[in-house]
């Protein structure tokens, strides 16, 4: 039942969840390696350099000088209102896409996990060039993930660009940012629900999908398509299409 609610079997989640309580010591805690991995259940530290590695793709020591706490990718605790989440608002197996690429045209802003400055960006563009998502239909958020700083606190610093599609960047006011998205395999998920959760969302997909996918993440950007109008980010009504960019 945990599996097939929550997409991972139980094991699999409390290793996640040992794992990342030890990322959180190796980044806020001045412990010593070998303690962390006996504190974490692991009988050598040998054998947690391995699990860790596996799990982040580094070492637990190039971890911990790298600094940087894998938000996104966190086995964070479950809850209640998570696992509720998760069962009836993620869509769990994406349909996998090939697109073309796209131009968009809108505004760009910056914000943080913790203080989501995007509704404002939003209204912001749709004042200025509604005209634009008229004719298109489609508002567009990328992430800019080139352009991510991470904090001493574990929040998230990133730039976006909220926008629509356009054929052509010609004739579009100059104050206007740009950017061409590269064509490519994208894992679209769909999330339904208030945009409030949609940091769960992304965690269940890079923190559980992506940890059981064969599927590897391209180094292109991830981006959000709003096909309906959000009235509030409360909206429970709200749905969202989230592309995943993969090999």
């Amino acid at each position: 039942m945990f599996a097939s609610v929550l997409g991972e079997s139980v094991g699999h989640y409390i290793n996640r969840r040992r794992l990342y309580r030890a990322s959180e010591k190796l980044i806020y805690s001045g412990q010593r390696i070998i303690d962390i991995a006996f504190d974490s259940g692991f009988e050598s530290p040998e054998g947690f350099s391995r699990a860790f590695k596996a799990a982040f793709g580094v070492s637990p020591v190039d971890y911990r000088k790298a600094g940087i706490d894998s938000v996104l990718t966190a086995k964070k605790e479950l809850y209640p209102e998570d696992v509720a989440h998760i069962a009836n608002n993620i869509s769990h197996s994406p349909e996998i896409l090939s697109l073309e690429a796209m131009k968009i045209a809108g505004l760009r802003g910056k914000t943080t996990l913790s203080d989501n400055q995007l509704p404002g960006l939003w209204n912001q563009f749709i004042k200025l060039h509604k005209e634009l998502l008229t004719s298109s239909g489609l508002g567009i958020s990328v992430c800019e993930t080139q352009q991510t700083t991470y904090t001493k606190n574990g929040d998230v610093s990133f730039s976006v660009l909220i926008g629509c599609p356009v054929d052509s960047f010609e004739l579009l006011p100059q104050t206007m940012a740009f950017k061409t998205l590269n064509a490519g395999r994208y894992a679209v998920f769909t999330h339904r629900g208030a945009l409030t959760n949609l940091l769960k969302t992304y965690q269940y997909i890079y923190g559980t999908w992506l940890q059981s996918t064969k599927e590897e993440l391209d180094d292109r950007e991830d981006f959000e398509i709003y096909e309906h109008d959000v009235l509030s980010m409360d909206d429970l009504n709200s749905e969202v299409k989230i592309l995943i960019p993969i090999k």
